[in-house]
C-alpha cells in the first residue's frame, strides 16, 4: 500500500489532489497557504482536509517505521520467515503488527520461559496437539531435578499452552471486538474516600456501570480523573464465561484427556494475561476517543473564540473591576497603546461614587474615549451599572467582555515584556481593553487552555491538545490577516511562514526602520529568504501603503495580472480596487496562467471587489436582566438573556450576568434531537433561556431554549 491509498482510505480526495497536496508539504508551503493559494493543484480541497492529509501523511511514515523496527528485531533472532514477513509489510494496522510481534517481544522471565528451560515444550505440544490420553503418564516422561511430579509437569506445560493462547491473532482480535462491543466499564468507590468533600463532585460515579461503547466522552473522562484522584476503583470487563467459551470452541478439538488440561490452560490464559491487556487497551481505546472528542470540542470553542467580532481600532477605557482592592482603570490609543492608568474605589467597603464617576467622565474626554471595555469577574455588574449611571458628553458604547486567562497573561514573559515599568493589574486591564477592540491578536498572547472554553483539557492526551490548539490559532490568524504594523510578536509567530525566532526579527526590523510600506520590504528582515516571503506576504496587510494591493489577500505573485486587468480596461490598479462594476467586465479564463488557474484567478476577483475585508462580525453591545445580580435574583420560570460562554457535548453554558453560569442541556437547546450542539449555538451568541431550577447551595442553574 502507498502512502498516497492509505490517505485515500480516510479521506474524501483523488489521489490528484492527495498527491499534489503531498508535494507542497514536501516543499515546506504551509497548510493556509495551500488552500488558499494553490487550489488549482490541490482540487480546491479546504485547510481540514489538507490538515488531514498531513496527520495521515505522518501517520503513514510512523506505521512503515515500526514495521522496519519489528522485522529487524525478528531477523537479529533468526526467526523471521517469508510467511511472517508478508504478513508484516501488508499489515496498516499498528495493533495487527503489535500482535504479529508479540511472541518475538523481548519481554520479563515469564512462567512459559521457565517451563521451557525444564523442558516442558514437548509435553505442552502434546496437550495442544490433542491426540494422547493417558496424560499423567505422558507428563511422567518429562520429570527431573526441577520438575519432581506429574503435577508440576502439567502446571509447567499449561503456563507455556496460556502463552500460545494468549499470543493467538485470531483470539485476540476477536476477544478486542467482544470487548468493543459488550464492555462495561464499572466504578466503586473507594471506601475511605466516600466522605471526603473533593470526593462528592464524582458521586454520581460512587456505583456506576454502563457500556464503553456508549459512554459519552465527558463522562469517561470523568470517572477517569475520579480513578486518578483516588476516590474511585474503575474496571473495564466483558461476560468472563462468553469470552472462555470463545476460546475454548476455537482451541478444543475432541473430549479426550487433553481437553481438561486445555481448559485450565484456557481460564489461566485469561484471567492472567488477555484478559488484563485487552481490557486495558479497549479502555485506552475509549479513552483515545474520548479525548478526541474533548480535543475536538475544545478547539471548535477556542476557533469560535478567536473569530470573536472585534469592535476594532477604537479608544477603549478599560476596567479590571473589584471591590475593596478598587476598579484598576487603563485608556488606551486606536492601536492599544496604554496611554494611562489609575484605580477607582466606587463600591463598598469606600462607596467614593462621586469622585470615581468625576475621574471616568475626565478620563473619557481627556483620551477621547469611544468605548468601555469591563471584565466579567468579582464586581462586574456593580462597575456595569456604576458606568451607565455617569452622563457623559458624548455616546459611549459599554461592554462586558470575559477576562478569563487575563491573570495568566498578566504574569506571562510576553506581557513584563510589553510592560516591564508596570505590574500585573496594569497589564490584566490592558488585556481586558484589547480585547474588545481584537480578540484574536490578544488571546494568542495566551496559553489556549488557560482561556477557559475547554472540557477535561487537563485530562486529554497533551500533546495532541496542543497540536490540534495550534492548528486553530494558525487557521484564525492567516483567515483573517494581520496589520504588519501593529502585530506583536506573539501575532506573528502563528503568520504562514513565520515562526517565533523571525516574528522577533520583524519586530526588530520595524523597531530600527519604522513602519513597513509595501510588502517587498519583508525580504530585507535578516533571514527572511524567498520561500518565506512567498509563504507569509499575503496573509500581511499593509493600510496606507505604496502598493493598494498590499492591503488585501492578493497574492503578490498576482500583482502582473491585476495590473494586466486594469491595462486591458484601459485602467489603473487604483481604479480597479473595489469597483464591483469595473470588475464584472474580467473573463476569468483569460487571466490563466502556469502557475495559477481559474480557481486562484476568480478567488483574485473576488479579493478585489472587497480588498483587505475582514471576515468576523462587528461587536454588539449586549445588556443582561438588570434585576438579577446573584443567584439569589434567580428564580425558576424567569427568562433571561445571556451569552453563551462554554459548548461542551452534553450542552452549553450560559452567562446570565452572574458569576455562575447556568447550563442548557443539549436536550433542552431546541425541539427534537440534537447530535451536535454547535449545530444549535455558537460562542458567545447571544440567546434567550428560561431558568428550570437553581440550586443555590450547589451553585448550579439548569436552563432551557425551549419555551
Amino acid at each position: 500500500m502507498t502512502n498516497i491509498q492509505f490517505i485515500q482510505n480516510q479521506v474524501t480526495a483523488s489521489p490528484k489532489s492527495i498527491e499534489a497536496t503531498l508535494k507542497l508539504l514536501s516543499e515546506d508551503c504551509t497548510i493556509p497557504f495551500i488552500s488558499r493559494y494553490r487550489k488549482d493543484q490541490t482540487g480546491n480541497l479546504d485547510e481540514v482536509v489538507i490538515e488531514n492529509i498531513a496527520k495521515l501523511s505522518k501517520q503513514f511514515d510512523e506505521i512503515v517505521k515500526r514495521k522496519d523496527s519489528v522485522l529487524k528485531a525478528i531477523d537479529e533472532q533468526g526467526q523471521l520467515t517469508s510467511e511472517l514477513k508478508n504478513k508484516i509489510e501488508n499489515s496498516f494496522d499498528l495493533q495487527e503488527i503489535e500482535d504479529l510481534y508479540l511472541p518475538y517481544k523481548k519481554k520479563k522471565k515469564t512462567r512459559a520461559d521457565v517451563a521451557r528451560e525444564n523442558g516442558l515444550e514437548p509435553l505442552a505440544k502434546i496437550i495442544m496437539a490433542q491426540n494422547s490420553d493417558d496424560i499423567e503418564f505422558m507428563a511422567s516422561k518429562y520429570l527431573n531435578a526441577k520438575v519432581p511430579n506429574e503435577d508440576d509437569a502439567l502446571q509447567g506445560a499449561r503456563d507455556i499452552i496460556a502463552e500460545w493462547i494468549n499470543e493467538n491473532i485470531f483470539i485476540r482480535k476477536n476477544l478486542r471486538r467482544l470487548f468493543q462491543r459488550k464492555a462495561v466499564v464499572e466504578t466503586k468507590v473507594v471506601k475511605t474516600k466516600k466522605d471526603d468533600e473533593a470526593a462528592q463532585k464524582f458521586s454520581q460515579y460512587f456505583d456506576w456501570a454502563e457500556p464503553i461503547s456508549k459512554a459519552p466522552s465527558h463522562r469517561l473522562l470523568a470517572m477517569l480523573r475520579a480513578e486518578a484522584e483516588g476516590f474511585v476503583k474503575l474496571n473495564v470487563e466483558i461476560e468472563k464465561e462468553e469470552a472462555i467459551e470463545f476460546i475454548e470452541n476455537n482451541t478444543i478439538k475432541n473430549n479426550r484427556e487433553t481437553a481438561d488440561q486445555l481448559r485450565l490452560a484456557i481460564k489461566d490464559s485469561y484471567k492472567r494475561l488477555l484478559e488484563p491487556a485487552i481490557s486495558n487497551e479497549t479502555l485506552q481505546e475509549a479513552k483515545a476517543k474520548a479525548d478526541a472528542k474533548a480535543i475536538e470540542v475544545f478547539a471548535g470553542n477556542l476557533g469560535q473564540l478567536l473569530l470573536a467580532p472585534p469592535l476594532g481600532e477604537k479608544r477603549i477605557l478599560a476596567i479590571d473591576p473589584g471591590f475593596r482592592s478598587g476598579c484598576k482603570i487603563v485608556c488606551l490609543d486606536e492601536k492599544g497603546d496604554l496611554l494611562y492608568n489609575e484605580t477607582i474605589y466606587p463600591h463598598q467597603p469606600q462607596n467614593e461614587i462621586a469622585m470615581a464617576m468625576k475621574k471616568i467622565k475626565s478620563m473619557v474626554n481627556a483620551y477621547n474615549i469611544e468605548a468601555i471595555s469591563i471584565g466579567n469577574g468579582t464586581a462586574s455588574r456593580e462597575t456595569e451599572f456604576f458606568i451607565k449611571k455617569i452622563p457623559f458628553d458624548k455616546p459611549v458604547q459599554v461592554f462586558v467582555v470575559s477576562e478569563a486567562g487575563a491573570s495568566v497573561y498578566s504574569a506571562s514573559k510576553i506581557a513584563r515584556d510589553e510592560f516591564p515599568n508596570y505590574d500585573v493589574t496594569v497589564r490584566g486591564s490592558v488585556s481586558i481593553g484589547r480585547r474588545l477592540s481584537d480578540p484574536l491578536a490578544e488571546l494568542v498572547k495566551i496559553d489556549a487552555k488557560s482561556i477557559g472554553v475547554g472540557q477535561y483539557q487537563h485530562d486529554v492526551d497533551q500533546t495532541k491538545l496542543k497540536e490540534e490548539l495550534d492548528t486553530v490559532v494558525v487557521r484564525c490568524v492567516n483567515s483573517v490577516g494581520i496589520n504588519i504594523n501593529t502585530a506583536s510578536k506573539s501575532l506573528l509567530s502563528y503568520v504562514s511562514g513565520i515562526g517565533e525566532k523571525m516574528a522577533e526579527n520583524i519586530v526588530a526590523f520595524r523597531s530600527e526602520n519604522g513602519p513597513f510600506e509595501e510588502r517587498k520590504q519583508l525580504k530585507k528582515v535578516p533571514r527572511l529568504g524567498d520561500k518565506a516571503y512567498q509563504q507569509a506576504a499575503a496573509f500581511i496587510r499593509i493600510k496606507g501603503g505604496k502598493n493598494p494591493l498590499d492591503n488585501s489577500a492578493v497574492h503578490p505573485e498576482a500583482y502582473p495580472i491585476v495590473e494586466k486587468m486594469a491595462k486591458d480596461l484601459g485602467l489603473k490598479t487604483t481604479e480597479l480596487i473595489g469597483k464591483k462594476d469595473k470588475i464584472s467586465l474580467i473573463k476569468p479564463e483569460v487571466y490563466i496562467t502556469s502557475d495559477i488557474g481559474i480557481l486562484g484567478i476568480k478567488d483574485i476577483l473576488k479579493e478585489l471587489e472587497k480588498p483587505g475585508l475582514d471576515p468576523r462580525k462587528a461587536a454588539k453591545v449586549f445588556e443582561f436582566d438588570a434585576n438579577v445580580k446573584t443567584i439569589k435574583d434567580v428564580r425558576s420560570g424567569m427568562i433571561l438573556p445571556g451569552i453563551v460562554n462554554n459548548i461542551t457535548a452534553f450542552g452549553c453554558f450560559v452567562d446570565i450576568g452572574i458569576k455562575e453560569s447556568g447550563l442548557v442541556h443539549i436536550s433542552q437547546l431546541k425541539e427534537g434531537f440534537v447530535s451536535d450542539v454547535n449545530e444549535v449555538v455558537k460562542l458567545h451568541q447571544h440567546v434567550q433561556v428560561k431558568v428550570v431550577e437553581v440550586d443555590e447551595e450547589r451553585k448550579r442553574i439548569q436552563l432551557t431554549m425551549v419555551f
